[in-house]
């Protein structure tokens, strides 16, 4: 019977836990704590995948990220709020510490309100421009919802995210159907700088631009970006893996666009992806997907004769040696072999100061299995000895940062080690030329010693 409730005790933990690898404690910040009614299902399907939420709000004294300098929280998740500033605890010197610590952040923004300063000097650091009026509706006057903003053109009806990359399909665009689309009301379209930790999740249609709603004018002069300029929905990773996701509206996260049912200007009626979009950034945000691991690495020596021992810490110069790293990706509580895309590469760096080789990792299936892939290459050391480092460096967007290095001595060779004379082809003639002239010099010498002397009448002087 105890091991029966044992067990049952084990199920049961299982089944609560996060599914996310940076832990399962969740900050949601409301303007007001009784708004989380408006956002029940996006925050039922949080606490479904295991995260155990905590609300507050942005002026709450007892609000703090940090707790006896570690972490209070794993990740944090911004409503839109009307005041001007998110208050002394939400600075953001604070938001990037919490960055800098691992802590993972979902921003979500409203063209109804006022974006906060801390949120404007917040993204500003990570190199994202809002409109400086702080208020920037999205409208677009051929993709919007014929039934609820058959006017004012501000409820923008989009594609899965699916069409501009395949990676970006490979994360957020994943069982969306064909009769579905994105639907983004209201929101605000920021946009990014030339950064390479920046990545746009979805960009605007062609034919949307961002105005200020306060503004009477007709015609619009000076529009702050359009088309594919704005990014409606972002993602940025920084260099420790942390993750920072921008969602250009909230509402997009309510309820109401829940499967719900839209109507093109076409009038073809269609289904609302929102849901799952809501669940796959919020995913990629916490670090539910998209998380790579390196489970272990190997190098050794690849010559006949050569001793199996792992990972040594000396080799030396014109070895044949074979590096091999296995890798593993985590997907909604599961771990599975890492498949390099197709259109990708990982590369195995051998380097000093700078690389001396770079070389692809091919899959090896004798060492790969369903739960992790081994990746392998062979290759010959330089004639260079010194300091070296076997180099993984593995950054793409929408994945955690590989950055693997293992330090190596490389030694010159011994002088009982180099390769004797007469194994050499091109030092036969030289060989050869001296044991012609030590032959010579012996006959030489022979013929000198063992010749007679030639014979010489003796001439005899006679004296008086």
């Amino acid at each position: 019977m105890r091991s029966l409730l044992l067990f049952f005790a084990l199920l049961w933990v299982t089944a609560v836990s996060a599914i996310s690898t940076t832990g399962d404690r969740l900050l949601v910040v409301l303007d007001d704590v009784a708004d989380k009614a408006t956002y029940s299902k996006f925050l039922g399907d949080l606490e479904s995948r295991g995260f155990k939420l905590s609300y507050e709000t942005p002026k709450s004294e007892s609000l703090s990220l940090f707790r006896l300098g570690e972490r209070a929280y794993d990740h944090v998740i911004l409503f839109p709020s009307r005041a001007k500033g998110l208050g002394p605890n939400l600075t953001p010197n604070v938001l990037l510490q919490f960055i800098n610590a691992n802590g993972n952040i979902l921003l979500t923004l409203s063209s109804a309100s006022s974006t906060p300063s801390s949120v404007i000097s917040l993204l500003a650091e990570i190199d994202i421009q809002l409109p400086a009026d702080r208020t920037g509706l999205v409208v677009d006057h051929f993709n919007y919802d014929a039934a609820s903003a058959a006017d004012k053109h501000d409820v923008l009806l989009l594609p899965p995210p699916s069409s501009i990359r395949a990676d970006i399909k490979d994360f957020f665009g994943v069982g969306a159907g064909a009769n579905e689309v994105l639907a983004f009301p209201r929101g605000v379209g920021a946009t990014l700088g030339s950064g390479e930790l920046l990545t746009p999740i979805v960009r605007a249609p062609a034919t949307a631009y961002s105005y200020n709603p306060k503004e009477q004018a007709e015609v619009l002069d000076d529009v702050f970006a359009a088309g594919s300029q704005l990014a409606l929905a972002a993602a940025f990773q920084a260099r420790n893996s942390a993750r920072f996701a921008l969602v250009g509206s909230a509402e997009m996260l309510s309820d109401t666009w829940f499967d719900a049912e839209v109507k093109t200007v076409g009038g073809k009626a269609a289904k609302t992806y929102n849901r799952e979009f809501a669940k796959r950034v919020s995913g990629w945000a916490f670090q539910e997907i998209g998380v790579l691991r390196v489970n272990w690495i190997e190098h050794h020596l690849n010559e006949v004769g050569a001793t199996n021992e792992s990972n040594p810490g000396i080799y030396r110069i014109k070895n044949d040696v074979t590096y091999t790293i296995s890798l593993s990706e985590y997907s909604w509580s599961t771990w599975s072999a890492f498949s390099v895309p197709a259109n990708d590469a990982l590369q195995l760096e051998f380097s000093m100061l700078s690389p001396f080789h770079r070389l692809p990792l091919v899959l090896d299936p004798a060492h790969s299995n369903p739960e992790a892939a081994a990746y392998t290459a062979s290759f010959k050391l330089p004639d260079q000895h010194g300091i070296f480092n076997f180099k993984v460096n593995y950054k793409r967007p929408f994945f955690t940062n590989l950055e693997e290095k293992n330090t190596v001595s490389v030694r010159h060779m011994a002088h009982d080690e180099w390769p004797r004379s007469y194994v050499i082809s091109g030092a036969w003639p030289w060989i050869a030329g001296i044991f012609a002239t030590v032959t010579g010099w012996l006959a030489f010498c022979a013929l000198w010693m063992y010749s007679a002397p030639t014979d010489k009448k003796k001439v005899i002087k006679k004296t008086q």
